[in-house]
């Protein structure tokens, strides 16, 4: 028992080196040579890490892995989605910390698991679907379907109308997101409430391009409207 304890430890922490990495795009590839089944486990874990460039970045990760499992083994990539989709579930006991996070960074990686799980993400900032009423999760499907928007905008468009009463939310980091989020998929029937953002100046941290940055509110609403949100936005800060 001790000696698989100890193979655990030892296959966390080759896991977590990577995402602690100052060459963490070097290090990804590294990641995706290891078996997808071992490094699975590890990186649910650090979903949940308080660190917060060590959660985004085992989001990446988790990304690229199950697509890339997706291609040898369909299956096993949707019992991966199955494991997160149920870490929402109240029935789970758990609070799914990093869950909707991370199906919007494999659904964006992969064409064929986004057909398929596309729609259930979207369910979760529908009031009539699987709605997520805890604020934290909250952000992370709103920001779930910001990132599949910049890649696969065709398949979250009917989020839309969902996302608006977001732009309302007293979170203003929910706020802030569903600017971006609407933004990336074409502004116009959330124009009064961007435009009612322009004066909210909170800043709140956005995951985006594998950087954590700071932005303003106003700013992500400003973008939003102008439909600018595929460019470079010259105003955030981070590393």
């Amino acid at each position: 028992m001790d000696a698989v304890k100890r193979g655990s430890r030892d296959l966390k922490r080759k896991v977590l080196e990577p995402l602690r990495s100052d060459n963490f795009d070097q290090r990804l590839n590294e990641l995706c040579e290891l078996p997808a089944r071992q490094v699975i486990n590890p990186l649910f874990s650090f979903l949940c890490s308080s660190d917060e460039q060590t959660k985004w970045r085992a989001i990446t990760a988790m990304g690229t892995v199950v697509a890339n499992l997706a291609e040898k083994d369909m299956e096993s990539a949707r019992v991966i989605i199955g494991r997160l989709m149920w870490s929402l579930n109240d029935e789970s006991g758990g609070i799914g910390w990093g869950a909707p996070e991370a199906m919007g960074e494999i659904i964006a990686s992969h064409e064929g698991l986004a057909k398929e799980y596309a729609t259930i993400l979207i369910s979760y900032v529908r009031e009539d679907g699987n709605f997520l009423e805890y604020e934290p999760l909250q952000r992370g499907a709103v920001w779930g379907l910001g990132r599949v928007a910049q890649a696969r905008p065709d398949l979250v468009q009917d989020a839309v109308p969902h996302l608006l009463a977001y732009l309302e939310s007293t979170d203003a980091t929910v706020r802030g997101l569903a600017a971006w989020t609407v933004g990336l998929l074409g502004a116009k029937a959330a124009q009064s409430q961007l435009e009612a953002l322009l004066g909210d100046d909170t800043e709140i941290p956005l995951y985006l391009d594998r950087r954590l940055v700071f932005c303003r509110v106003s700013n992500l609403a400003k973008e939003a409207l102008a439909g600018a949100n595929k460019n470079p936005y010259p105003f955030l800060k981070g590393s």
